[in-house]
């Protein structure tokens, strides 16, 4: 990958000259089964310009209340967009019950905000990486087109989703409006996210790219890798879900440690310390050492993320 970057033919991408960047957005659209693509610096950036790009200031978009556009990105589409956020209940699997998404559509109102959009995460990282189906995403598609919303994937990990339920990624995201995807997560490359939707969306989120400060010069650099993932990691990402079962096998056998092995659906699983039970460097110190075959989990390159007290994430 490093070679393929430092080989890469450049351009300027802000006049949409970057050969490297325009290849990758085609391919990225091609296999996202949608008419345009546009790189974007991260996945942050591409959910707030997709959501920015669907919703007027002071309409609402319904989002899960676990989802990383709720949790994780800064309150980026209030604070940018002025778009109010209505919540509602991720189950475990990542799905919000589709009665409750009817419900939470607002009545054409003067008191009320529009309800404009709806986003839904796959996988979800807060749900265990569950992989959201096809059969749901068109469900929830088909209440957004009935009342006149759009519907957005965070896709961070769309193509783990496609490898843990055997399908096309196109299948996927086939009826929603648009899709962001990461480069990064689970495909090796260092920086990057794509942004896939119709002709006219890509035209406006072009634009909001550039007020968001998105507009690179010599992207190719980012582009590369992109391309150099999407040609050669897909492949490799089964391989993470087998080694995601394997370690949630060795931390299964650790005292004081509880983890749910049937919850492991794709390459992110969590575990939980039980009460009484070590935490720490207590905790470095016991699985620094645990073989679990092939491979042996080293301290100095095994994250360790603590979502709340007491619970942490492996990805």
């Amino acid at each position: 990958m490093r070679q393929t970057i430092a080989s890469a033919k450049l351009g300027d991408d802000v006049f949409a000259e970057d050969p490297c960047v325009n290849k990758l957005e085609q391919k990225a659209a091609l296999m996202m089964g949608m008419e345009r693509g546009l790189l974007v610096p991260s996945g942050t950036m591409g959910n707030l310009v997709s959501i920015l790009v669907h919703c007027q200031r002071g309409t609402e978009i319904i989002l899960g209340d676990k989802a990383h556009t709720f949790v994780y990105e800064a309150g980026g589409i209030s604070a940018f967009g002025g778009i109010h956020s209505r919540q509602l209940t991720n189950q475990t699997d990542g799905t919000i019950d589709i009665d409750e998404i009817k419900s939470a559509i607002r009545m054409d109102n003067d008191h009320f905000p529009k309800t404009s959009a709806i986003t839904l995460e796959n996988t979800h990282n807060l749900c265990n990486g569950s992989p959201l189906s096809p059969d749901y995403i068109k469900d929830v598609a088909q209440i957004a087109r009935d009342n006149d919303m759009k519907l957005h994937i965070d896709g961070a990990r769309i193509f783990n989703a496609a490898v843990a339920l055997d399908v096309d990624v196109k299948d996927l995201v086939a009826d929603s409006d648009s899709i962001t995807f990461c480069l990064s997560k689970g495909l090796a490359a260092p920086i990057g996210s794509v942004i896939c939707g119709s002709e006219k969306f890509i035209y406006h989120a072009r634009r909001t790219r550039k007020a968001l400060g998105g507009g690179m010069r010599q992207a190719g650099i980012i582009a590369s890798a992109g391309l150099y993932s999407l040609d050669n990691m897909l492949d490799q990402i089964h391989e993470d879900h087998k080694n995601a079962k394997r370690l949630a096998a060795g931390i299964d056998d650790i005292d004081g440690l509880s983890i749910n092995k049937k919850n492991i659906k794709s390459n992110i699983l969590y575990f939980d310390i039980e009460k009484g039970g070590n935490r720490g460097e207590e905790l470095a110190r016991q699985t620094k050492n645990i073989e679990i075959y092939p491979f042996e989990i080293a301290l100095d390159n095994t994250r360790f993320f603590e979502s709340r007290p007491g619970r942490f994430r492996l990805v």
